[in-house]
């Protein structure tokens, strides 16, 4: 019989979460669309970050641990996401995926898919 692996597993876990984070954030905080939103300490960010992905993807639920339910939609609503920023966030992930290597992992379309379907539901403001 087949053992199942979660996306988390098949991206590498930890480690590839770590990476992807830390090659993120930055493009994040530099880029002059999306930086308003970012406020704060980008260390405490890339932690929330981190807890919420390796649950995202089938790993421990560290941030529903911590910080209950992750209600993504609803803990994102005090900020002004558009359309454009919502791509804005994903083109900064496809950019760390590249970065990072996870690009060429088999996985890694599945998980930019679910991403896209989050950024999808976050936008609450037009342009």
């Amino acid at each position: 019989m087949q053992e199942f692996k979660t996306l988390f597993e098949e991206i590498g876990g930890s480690e590839t979460i770590e990476k992807l984070v830390d090659a993120f954030y930055p493009r994040v905080y530099a880029d002059p669309i999306l930086s308003p939103l970012f406020e704060g300490d980008m260390e405490e960010i890339k932690r929330k970050q981190r807890m919420f992905l390796t649950q995202f993807l089938g790993g421990q639920p560290l941030y529903s641990q911590e910080f209950g339910p992750p209600a993504m939609k609803q803990r994102h609503m005090p900020f002004e996401i558009t359309p454009k920023r919502a791509e804005r966030w994903l083109g900064c992930m496809k950019e760390a995926f590249k970065e990072t290597g996870l690009e060429q992992n088999p996985a890694s379309a599945l998980f930019y898919d679910r991403l896209m379907q989050v950024a999808a539901i976050m936008v609450n403001s037009k342009e």
